[in-house]
């Protein structure tokens, strides 16, 4: 899903942005604290970095990985520890699970396109999705006589 999610922001750089919020899976011992540390680790400027590697570790999860990766993306360790596990990031965290759950999130990944859920059942249907709203917004702009 990450391939293609990056393939739709590199076909339409100036007409897609991607929001990412946190919802981690209650299902997995670590997804908290891996919401905390990619919150942490994106105030030092590797959120995506981050996230990435914590998704291409999944199985393997643990405190240790956790830390191993912030070593790794040469994060200042003392603050990046001290962020994860403050209370402004935790309740960052849990602001974003309690909005998702109210718009409908119940796993990852969810995609929205336009405040609406994204049915995606093939790699075709997240392109088609958002050129029809592409087409849909000019349409408007059209309509409206501005550009």
């Amino acid at each position: 899903m990450e391939r293609l999610i990056q393939q739709v922001l590199d076909q339409y750089p100036d007409k897609v942005k991607l929001v990412a919020i946190n919802f981690p899976l209650s299902s997995h011992r670590f997804a908290r604290k891996a919401a905390q540390a990619a919150m942490a680790a994106n105030a030092q400027g590797k959120f995506w970095e981050f996230r990435r590697q914590l998704f291409e570790n999944i199985r393997s999860l643990n405190d240790a990985k956790i830390l191993e990766i912030a070593k790794g993306l040469e994060l200042d360790m003392d603050k990046f520890v001290k962020s994860m596990n403050s209370r402004p990031i935790r309740d960052f965290v849990t602001r974003d699970v309690v909005h998702g759950r109210k718009i409908g999130v119940h796993g990852t990944p969810t995609i929205f396109v336009n405040g609406k859920r994204a049915k995606i059942r093939t790699p075709f249907d997240l392109f088609n999705i958002v050129d029809a709203e592409l087409k849909a917004k000019k349409a408007k702009q059209v309509q409206s006589g501005s550009q």
